[in-house]
């Protein structure tokens, strides 16, 4: 596909120099404007803002040194290459300084110009793409924090409105990382409780002899360590949203008090005698099937069926590929904000590597990922080096992982087997490589009777 012919100024005041820089230049492909001092350059980058400046350094009135300043004013990324018959190290090295892209002395060589003009124009090429995706990523809002405009992320924006917008319970289902208690949290602030709390309680993340009590609090003296008296969840997030995550790893001898307790919309702290009433609104996320963990007996029926008035699963990253450019475009504009950097988009090679990976820890290891390459690049553009060793020479799958038929699950528990064993068994490495917690995969582990210590 042919390319839009860019704009190049070239500034000198030999009209034969002019002459010949503009024969190369259109026979590259490039469109020209001429200008013989820098009175005139000045003009006609206010007038045509060429995409690039080609300048002698020695001119009549201003020099092209001192005009670099001046071909930037409205556009700082605009490339400015420097040509002069008088060139000396010490010059090269302040024209730099000041901005100026190359440095190339008399006689030219056209063939070494020319591929300076071809850097210049892909960076500029690279730089419209990205400003061309950031504005396609701000229309495309999404949902709250949730980004995409894949068919299957639409869908879910659909079903979350339609929750937002009433005051049913959900249950959010999907892989770890897919972005469940952000899906929650934009639920919290587009239906009428945006302006009460929003609470969330990992299921998985607390020991169970303390889960009752960070569920439904605890009056002094109520336990060992009850030094104080200490409210629940429900006191916590009362005219607001609960999100209760990983439900089907909440024991199941404590499911039938919260059952009760969301059904009473009373609640009473553990060693005491006083009911407190509350006004929340409910909502459930597990990364495991609910129906199937129902079957299993991890979740009861009868809460799962108090909880399920709709159910909204989160699409893995590796199937909606198609939003991993602005989801990565967006990231990349929190983490310059996040780390001070400048960073402006990645480069091709860079971006490849993203979409064709199969992100087993989702959106989670996109965001570890893409923070790691803006900490390490050092200029504007996030470069193959960049990535993590295991994205840019990923390992052949395993028969069992390309397998005709293989469920999401199955595949799920060849990488993580897979990580492990390329970690030696190190859970924490795994967990990083994977962007998971390392509690999710000493689950997954253990559910999958698999005893790996």
């Amino acid at each position: 596909m042919a390319r839009d012919a860019l704009t190049v100024l070239i500034v000198d005041d030999e009209p034969a120099m002019r002459m010949v820089l503009e024969a190369r230049l259109r026979s590259w492909g490039y469109q020209t404007l001429l200008a013989a001092d820098a009175d005139e350059a000045e003009r006609l980058v206010k007038e045509s803002a060429p995409a690039i400046v080609v300048s002698d350094v020695v001119m009549p009135g201003r020099s092209g040194l001192e005009m670099i300043r001046a071909f930037q004013a409205d556009d700082p990324a605009r490339a400015v290459i420097l040509i002069t018959a008088q060139g000396t190290i010490d010059m090269a090295v302040e024209a730099m300084k000041r901005g100026a892209q190359d440095f190339l002395t008399k006689p030219l060589d056209h063939a070494k110009l020319r591929a300076v003009l071809d850097a210049a124009r892909e960076e500029i090429e690279l730089r419209r793409a990205s400003q061309m995706l950031a504005a396609g990523a701000r229309q495309d809002a999404g949902f709250g924090a949730l980004f995409g405009s894949s068919r299957r992320m639409q869908e879910v924006y659909e079903m979350l409105a339609a929750v937002a917008a009433s005051s049913a319970a959900a249950i959010l289902t999907g892989e770890s990382g897919t972005g469940k208690e952000v899906a929650a949290r934009a639920i919290h602030e587009r239906g009428a409780r945006a302006r009460g709390p929003f609470f969330a309680l990992n299921a998985a993340a607390i020991p169970e002899t303390l889960i009752e009590s960070e569920l439904f609090g605890h009056e002094k003296g109520a336990f060992t360590g009850a030094v104080t008296a200490r409210p629940g969840c429900f006191e916590l997030a009362h005219r607001g949203t609960l999100l209760l995550d990983e439900i089907a790893e909440m024991p199941i001898p404590l499911q039938p008090k919260l059952l009760r307790v969301l059904e009473d919309g009373r609640v009473r702290r553990l060693g005491g005698r006083q009911e407190f009433a509350f006004d929340v609104r409910v909502l459930a996320a597990t990364n495991r099937d609910p129906r199937e963990a129902v079957q299993k007996g991890l979740l009861r029926e009868d809460l799962y069926y108090r909880l399920n008035v709709f159910t909204i699963t989160l699409p893995p990253l590796r199937e909606r590929q198609e939003d991993i450019p602005g989801l990565a475009q967006g990231l990349l504009r929190e983490f310059n904000g996040k780390h001070g950097a400048a960073v402006v988009a990645l480069k091709p090679e860079a971006l490849d590597l993203l979409v064709n990976y199969a992100w087993p820890g989702n959106v989670r290891e996109l965001r570890n990922v893409l923070e790691r390459a803006v900490i390490l690049a050092k200029g504007e553009w996030i470069e193959p080096s960049h990535l993590p060793p295991y994205l840019r020479h990923p390992e052949p799958a395993s028969c069992a992982a390309l397998a005709p038929g293989a469920t999401a699950a199955e595949m799920e528990k060849e990488l993580i087997l897979r990580t492990l064993e390329q970690t030696g068994n190190n859970k924490a490495e795994a967990a990083r490589r994977l962007g998971l917690d390392v509690k999710t995969i000493r689950n997954k582990l253990k559910a999958w009777g698999v005893g790996r210590e």
